[in-house]
């Protein structure tokens, strides 16, 4: 079964490392020393732990959302182009770098510029999964 080293974890939860050290500190989520003496994370119980994670909102204080759109991104905002009518903005969401296409009225109205947080949502009825 394939195991994740604590920054491979806080990786693919979104987090910070030191985050992710904090909750196995907890026992929020089961470790094991490896060969090496690393903690690693089954995954298994990494998935386990993902789903609670999104599930319960991570048990920090964030701000609830209700929404019908489950694939939160939250990021920084690295890039806006404006044209007349539509616009398009970049979000960097850990890895992942994210692309929006839409107005330049729903750009102004939420206020958006480059170095804020925000959230990119995603809603798809195609979506393609690759193994690494």
């Amino acid at each position: 079964m394939q195991s994740y080293t604590i920054g491979q974890a806080a990786r693919l939860l979104g987090v910070s490392p030191d985050t992710a050290r904090r909750w196995a500190d907890a026992g929020r989520v089961a470790t094991r020393r490896d060969e090496g003496g690393r903690r690693v994370i089954e995954g298994r119980d990494l998935a386990a732990f993902s789903v609670e994670l999104a599930r319960t909102g991570g048990g920090e204080d964030e701000a609830v959302s209700h929404t019908s759109v489950r694939n939160a991104f939250p990021g920084i905002v690295t890039a806006i182009k404006l044209g007349d009518v539509a616009a398009q903005v970049e979000i960097q969401a850990g890895p992942h770098r994210l692309v929006s296409l839409l107005t330049r009225e729903a750009v102004e109205e939420l206020g958006l510029e480059v170095g804020m947080e925000a959230t990119a949502r995603v809603k798809s009825t195609n979506v393609h999964i690759d193994r690494v």
